[in-house]
């Protein structure tokens, strides 16, 4: 008789730490880079490429691209109650490696996969059965944007070691975030929400180690502020250069 298979030696190799995200990288059977998760009671692992559960979808690589598929084909298409359960599949996939990235410090990586699912929500808002679904998903967008700003301004840093750049990642995640606010008739409450407030935090912390001052994207929006347009245009002058560069 076959005998059964069990993780009892990598469960105990590999103890599970309630205060904190267990997490590493290592190779599969064929020599593949795979992340582990451990949680309280198993390993989760994912594929670091494609959709993190390896699932190919109809030839596609995620449900995200064979979606985008199906509305060329079919553009007044809604989601039924299978394919809405697939939506969540992939959302709760990317989501687990998307935390793995920034727990491992692989912040570009957490950044495409963040862009992965805000293309997915905003497919899914197009072909949502109903308002209800939709409000229940977007409100994870401004999350979701809290770890994409977070990883893109902490992945900037091994570009940009003044840390003007990482700065400026995320004023431009809070803009999006206070967009958001304003979509949904909420702006009031952007300014005391706890992820902003998280990432405002952030911000002054790397102003502070890094010695920023102002950025070039705030000394231009001061001086439009302000109606200084030749100074606005000698800074716009000098953000085009940079980005040339």
């Amino acid at each position: 008789m076959k005998r059964t298979m069990h993780l009892d030696d990598l469960l105990k190799e590999w103890e599970f730490n309630p205060h904190t995200l267990n997490v590493r990288m290592v190779k599969g059977s064929d020599g593949r880079d795979v992340i582990q998760m451990r949680v309280d009671m198993g390993v989760l692992q994912l594929e670091t490429t494609g959709r993190p559960d390896g699932t190919v979808i109809e030839g596609n690589p995620s449900y995200l691209e064979y979606l985008q598929e199906r509305v060329l084909e079919e553009p007044e298409l809604k989601l039924d109650e299978d394919q809405c359960m697939e939506v969540d599949r992939e959302f709760m996939q990317f989501y687990h490696r998307r935390i793995c990235w920034l727990r491992l410090q692989y912040y570009n990586r957490a950044v495409m996969d963040a862009d992965h699912t805000l293309r997915l929500m905003d497919l899914s808002e197009r072909v949502s059965p109903d308002e209800e679904w939709t409000r229940s998903h977007e409100q994870y967008r401004p999350f979701v944007l809290f770890h994409r700003t977070q990883a893109a301004a902490l992945g900037s840093l091994e570009e940009d070691e003044s840390g003007e750049e990482a700065v400026q990642a995320i004023n431009s995640g809070l803009e999006t975030i206070r967009q958001f606010f304003i979509r949904h008739e909420a702006e009031e409450h952007f300014d005391e929400d706890e992820l902003v407030v998280r990432l405002v935090e952030l911000r002054e912390t790397l102003r502070s180690e890094y010695a920023v001052g102002q950025t070039l994207r705030e000394k231009l929006s001061q001086a439009v502020e302000q109606e200084q347009y030749e100074l606005a245009a000698k800074l716009r002058d000098e953000l085009n250069r940079r980005e040339l560069d």
